[in-house]
């Protein structure tokens, strides 16, 4: 199968409109071909009950980003999902619903984890903060970045870049130096990153740890809503077959 007829096969499974299927959707559809691999199952199903996409990004250089869905009320075939996209032992990053946190932690050795809940934007809540110091470039990844940076130091304090956009979606991530912190810097540099995207027509979202509050308050003051979707994030190996 072809990869156009590949992401045909497990359209069915994935709502483009859904913020909790944005990411999924980011890497199932829209990742460059050339560093993605798509693994419905059945392979050759028109229509398949599952699927596992491992793409390449820089997150790793070695590692595969693992995003997936899985017919989870059927453990035996969620389990043959995987096993028939991954070789045992392989180690990978890692992203799902959390949902499937027992049968992930079942078939893989977990070396770290982290649980993560989606934010998204009302746009009707957002005021733009206008702030001279925050200028536009690109990062390493080629996407928007918004930055400022204190010349006399040659030092960034605080960015907002994207881990990824689609058509409709766009998740944001947002770094501050520790130097440079509690200025006002890292919420400057997301509402100008926030404010592009609605001018492009993207809906912008926003993953955070539950624990970090200063995270959290930085979102919901820019109009940002908890979605209730959980997220789990792994770096793990995959064992051998039960």
């Amino acid at each position: 199968m072809s990869l156009t007829q590949q992401r045909r096969a497990i359209y069915h499974l994935l709502d483009e409109t859904n913020p909790a299927d944005g990411m999924a959707a980011y890497f199932a559809f829209y990742h460059p071909d050339n560093r993605t691999i798509l693994r419905p199952y059945p392979y050759t199903a028109i229509r398949a009950e599952g699927y596992v996409a491992l793409s390449r990004t820089g997150m790793d250089l070695f590692r595969p980003f693992v995003t997936l869905r899985l017919p989870i009320h059927n453990m035996q075939t969620s389990t043959e999902v995987i096993y028939e996209a991954i070789d045992v032992g392989t180690s990978v990053i890692l992203n799902s619903p959390s949902r499937y946190a027992p049968l992930l932690h079942a078939l893989f050795e977990v070396e770290s984890e982290e649980h993560l809940s989606l934010y998204v934007l009302r746009p009707s809540n957002f005021q733009p903060i206008v702030n001279v110091l925050v200028t536009q470039d690109k990062a390493p990844n080629g996407l928007p970045r918004f930055s400022i940076r204190d010349r006399e130091n040659d030092v960034i304090g605080a960015s907002a870049t994207l881990n990824w956009q689609s058509p409709t979606y766009a998740e944001i991530g947002v770094t501050t130096n520790p130097g440079y912190r509690r200025r006002g810097f890292g919420r400057s540099v997301v509402s100008a990153m926030v404010n592009y995207l609605l001018e492009n027509g993207r809906t912008p979202l926003y993953v955070v740890a539950p624990g970090n509050e200063a995270s959290v308050q930085l979102a919901e003051s820019l109009g940002f809503t908890d979605s209730g979707a959980r997220e789990l994030m792994i770096e793990a190996v995959l064992k051998p077959h039960p």
